[in-house]
């Protein structure tokens, strides 16, 4: 099989969807890697590593496409690349078509098999190509309102820690997923105040029991959200619908009630987003906004400000997958990995993620249906 690699262009995207060591791998299983000019310069891969491990350098990425049976990418095409996906092609990709209705249009017009990281789901539950994402998303998050805070951003003015003697920052974190739990840790290690809502009881338990009861933790009610943010310096979204549009939590009067100089990072931006002032993306050069007096910070791929670290993490988790597709076949890997399975998006014209069909309102198609298993 013949897989492309091209460099992303998405503002700001830094990541890269195969490294040096995973072509190599991919090159001893007896398939042609091409990739594009600087694919990985960003990330710290050269196109000299690439080379090396068995990889053919092409500079445009109409010739990627063009000569490639699966795309490998980080982020969904850009509008840019909607022309250059070829019929029938694979795509492999984080994808969020919940939000993406004509990339969907156009993966359904050209008959592409996509799928997609974020709804590659494990019999238990877990979303093993999102897990690494979340844990440096939840990280980041922290840090980074942190900074904001700062007088010089605009913000409060306070250190989330404290001193003694000096009330701690406090910090409110609206989902206990892997993002939320990743948030929970760093915020609690530097001292703040933290508090946790969810609508999962046993996700409030888990927190408790394995950082610490000094961290609040309440039932995700209207009230309740509305309670805590009203003196939070910082609140974190963190609500994860997998593969569906997340639901608007976090109301306009919620957020005029916030005080001034503190701090939204709405992380679910990616799926839609959970707060309702959140009506624009905002990119890693120019990350906030300031709307009732709140500073907005909705950037939908945070973890690529530290590129290196993601794609590792990344390709740790998505390298399996892309070894089964391309070695077994797609329809054969389908078969055998119920994950693969509901990772398919879109599938000879069809859409086969029923959370997207309903968040788009468009017609679900079983997959069972269309491969025969």
């Amino acid at each position: 099989m013949i897989i492309g690699l091209p460099k992303e262009i998405k503002s700001c995207e830094y990541r890269v969807g195969l490294t040096p060591d995973g072509v190599k791998r991919l090159v001893r299983f007896g398939h042609d890697v091409l990739v594009q000019q600087g694919a990985g310069v960003n990330a710290g891969f050269e196109d000299i590593e690439y080379r090396e491990a068995g990889a053919q350098i092409l500079e445009q990425a109409a010739d990627i496409y063009g000569k490639s049976d699966i795309i490998v990418k980080v982020k969904e095409p850009q509008p840019a690349e909607y022309s250059i996906l070829k019929k029938n092609q694979i795509l492999f990709s984080y994808l969020h078509l919940a939000i993406e209705s004509n990339l969907t249009e156009v993966l359904l017009d050209k008959k592409i098999t996509s799928i997609s990281y974020e709804t590659i789901q494990k019999d238990n539950g877990e979303l093993p190509l999102l897990i690494p994402m979340s844990e440096i998303a939840g990280k980041m998050s922290v840090q980074i309102a942190a900074s904001l805070l700062e007088k010089n951003h605009n913000g409060k003015g306070i250190l989330l820690g404290g001193v003694p003697g000096v009330e701690r920052g406090k910090i409110v974190i609206l989902g206990a997923g892997h993002v939320g739990l990743s948030a929970a840790k760093i915020a609690f290690g530097l001292g703040a105040e933290v508090c946790v809502l969810d609508i999962n009881i046993t996700k409030l338990r888990y927190i408790e029991e394995h950082i610490g009861t000094g961290i609040k933790t309440y039932l995700a009610t209207q009230e309740n959200i509305a309670r805590e943010t009203k003196n939070a310096d910082a609140l974190i979204g963190a609500v994860l619908v997998a593969g569906a549009k997340t639901p608007c939590l976090v109301s306009e009067e919620i957020v005029k009630n916030m005080p001034n100089g503190s701090v939204i990072i709405d992380l679910s931006i990616n799926q839609g987003g959970i707060v309702e002032t959140m009506d624009r993306y905002t990119t890693l050069d120019n990350p906030t906004y300031i709307k009732h007096g709140v500073i907005h910070y909705s950037v939908d791929n945070i973890s690529s400000a530290v590129a290196r670290t993601s794609t590792l993490a990344l390709t740790n988790e998505s390298q399996k997958y892309l070894e089964d597709i391309v070695n077994k076949g797609v329809i054969e890997a389908i078969k055998r990995d119920s994950s693969i399975a509901r990772g398919v998006n879109t599938f000879k014209g069809k859409l086969t993620n029923e959370a997207v069909a309903q968040s788009l309102d468009a017609e679900f198609t079983q997959l069972t249906e269309l491969i025969g298993f």
